[in-house]
């Protein structure tokens, strides 16, 4: 079971009332298709998503700004460290370190299997 959120979820109806840049990727979890559902009130996506609290396995892995080995590395994340994810497929997991980010891709099997991570 997930831990609860550290942040406030949107309440009521979320609307935009003006335009939006949308930020660098790797800086906030926000995609064209996906968003971090924190995020809602602020940025526009096709989904919001409340991300999973995960835990990094037993290796620092790095975060990478593609789902792809040849991609720029953004930071390390630290084994043990909890990260929350937002979408893994294709062996690649989309995580941040909360709404204000960083967020990239880790491989899926960097991070300790969902029965085993912290309540």
């Amino acid at each position: 079971m997930s831990q609860p959120a550290p942040y406030d979820l949107p309440d009521g109806i979320v609307g935009l009332t003006g335009a939006v840049e949308r930020p660098e990727p790797g800086t906030l979890p926000v995609r064209a298709d996906l968003a971090h559902v924190a995020l809602a009130q602020r940025f526009l996506a096709v989904h919001y998503v409340v991300p999973h609290i995960r835990t990094i396995g037993d290796a620092d892995t790095p975060l990478m700004l593609a789902p792809r080995t040849d991609s720029e590395e953004l930071a390390t994340l630290s084994a043990g460290s909890a990260i929350e994810a937002l979408d893994c497929s294709g062996g690649w997991c989309w995580v941040c370190r909360g709404p204000e980010g960083p967020t990239g891709y880790i491989p899926t099997a960097s991070l300790q299997p969902a029965d085993d991570h912290a309540a």
